[in-house]
């Protein structure tokens, strides 16, 4: 675990500039009352289709918000600060839910999904998150988080996947420090079995967990489970892909690509309809060229950054993300990535997903024990190992920002492990019990009524306004135009799109 110097020395201050980041932050539209936002897409925010920095996820409800590319940390925040300023105020009595988990939510098949538009791109998006509703119901795909996408320069494919297996193997550790859905209202699991305890009439919670987004109630399917993705290098990962993306599932054929009405339900009767379907906790990312597939992106050119996703938001911070943890995130991704990484083994991988598990649901648990080769050891041994690694990364990245800031960053999360009782998920918990009386409701309604009068009190520059103005009129625009153009039938546009042989080899 511990990093060489000659690892060291091929990270030097020039290279650390190099970094780049982006955030991607998801958020539910609700009421005033808690209750999910039923409403389209704000016609201010643009078009979902085709703008840069504002669209919806999921749902015609779920807001995300997209940064660009950054250099630095606090630009990047300032970013998202001003594209959640401008959401916020084009929302009018509607606001941004804090929390991963969600709101009061309606019945299943009143959850809007995703509008595009009906242009053949627009309306394969909307058929997609069709799909997701029939395969994984929609009130999972309510759940929200954020992305943190982060690139180092020269790196190959090959390191790329070394810090994607070291980071599965030590993420047990983000979801520690910075897990914050311990709990959720009662509407999430109606109908639903789970080992869940009351907290308030409309909410319940585990006492000890950290991120139940990323637990059995979360981001899980049963289908995708018996996906044996290989993270050892491009090709093995392409190629389970690859079978995921075309071979038919018979749960899923079942399902049918359409129903008797000649409704679409989804894209594909495959494992996976397309490739962000795959739930993972990071990702191998390529930028790719209009219509191209993303596994072919990747199969041609090799990987550009990793996407990181199994962050919560965090309900106290107004962006769901502070600057402090952004920075834990660039020296733990560091470390993934010059640390040593063997290949994983299916007898590993079944440790991670054990692991996973137990911290998301039990991670606050006194003495918890994780599996690390082939033994157990506690999560705060572990956690103050891995910490204690990483303090050179975080000197080499102070000297090169010529601040502090990133050994502050190590040092809130030697405190988070000394002291669980400081972590977001015990906050969220013990601010629900002593202020709102067991609510989560009330708590997250609170929190993300707090959070827009803090957005709408700092004024907006005129010029920062009058560029996103203009980048939602020029999306509209933008949207028209490929409606104009199109003339393809939708099924050959389908047919085309999916064809195995645009995947790439």
């Amino acid at each position: 675990m511990i990093i060489t110097k000659e690892a060291l020395h091929a990270l030097p201050p020039s290279r650390i500039l190099g970094v780049r980041r982006g955030i991607e932050k998801e958020s539910l539209r609700v009421q005033a009352s808690g209750s999910l936002a039923l409403t389209p897409h704000p016609l201010a925010l643009g078009s979902a289709l085709t703008h840069p920095h504002i669209t919806t996820d999921f749902s015609e409800s779920q807001v995300e918000l997209i940064t660009g590319v950054h250099a630095g940390v606090q630009s990047c925040i300032d970013e998202l600060q001003e594209i959640h300023q401008f959401t916020e105020g084009a929302l009018n009595d509607e606001m941004l839910w804090v929390s991963s988990m969600p709101c009061c939510l309606p019945a299943d098949d009143a959850i809007p999904i995703g509008r595009y538009g009906v242009s053949n791109v627009g309306r394969a998006k909307s058929v997609y998150r069709t799909g997701l509703g029939y395969r994984y119901g929609r009130r999972m795909q309510t759940i929200s988080g954020i992305h943190y996408n982060w690139s180092l320069p020269d790196v190959s494919s090959e390191s790329y996947f070394g810090l994607i297996r070291n980071f599965r193997r030590y993420a047990f550790l983000l979801l520690y420090l910075f897990g914050a859905s311990p709990a959720v209202c009662s509407s999430f699991v109606a109908g639903r079995q789970h080992q869940l305890q009351s907290l308030g009439k409309d909410s319940m919670y585990l006492p000890y967990a950290t991120s139940l987004r990323m637990g059995r109630l979360g981001y899980q399917s049963d289908a995708q489970a018996s996906l044996a993705v290989s993270y050892n290098g491009l090709q093995g990962y392409g190629d389970s892909l690859h079978s995921a993306l075309t071979l038919p599932y018979p749960a899923y054929e079942a399902i049918g690509v359409q129903g008797t009405d000649g409704e679409y339900r989804q894209l594909a009767t495959s494992l996976l309809q397309i490739e962000n379907e795959f739930y993972g906790t990071i990702r191998p990312k390529r930028v790719i060229h209009a219509g191209e597939r993303p596994l072919h992106a990747l199969r041609e050119r090799g990987v550009e950054y990793v996407e990181v996703r199994l962050m919560d938001l965090n309900p106290f911070e107004p962006l769901g993300i502070s600057a402090q943890t952004m920075r834990f995130l660039d020296v733990f991704l560091a470390y993934c990535l010059l640390s040593d990484s063997p290949p994983d083994t299916p007898a590993e991988i079944a440790a991670i997903a054990a692991n996973q598990q137990r911290v998301a649901e039990r991670g606050r648990e006194p003495g918890l024990q994780l599996q690390r080769g082939g033994s157990e050891i506690s999560l705060a041994a572990w956690g103050n190992d891995l910490v204690q690694a990483m303090e050179p990364i975080a000197l080499q990245f102070d000297t090169a920002h010529g601040t502090t800031d990133y050994m502050v960053a190590l040092q809130a999360a030697k405190l988070g492990l000394a002291q669980p009782e400081t972590l977001p998920s015990a906050r969220v918990v013990q601010t629900i019990e002593s202020e709102y009386g067991g609510s989560f409701v009330a708590f997250a309604r609170a929190q993300s009524e707090r959070t827009k009068n803090a957005m709408l009190e700092v004024p907006l520059p005129d010029s920062v306004r009058t560029r996103l103005e203009a980048q939602s009129a020029t999306s509209i625009q933008e949207q028209q135009d490929i409606e104009a153009a199109d003339s393809m039938p939708f099924d050959v546009y389908l047919r085309e799109y999916l064809s195995p042989a645009r995947l790439g080899v």
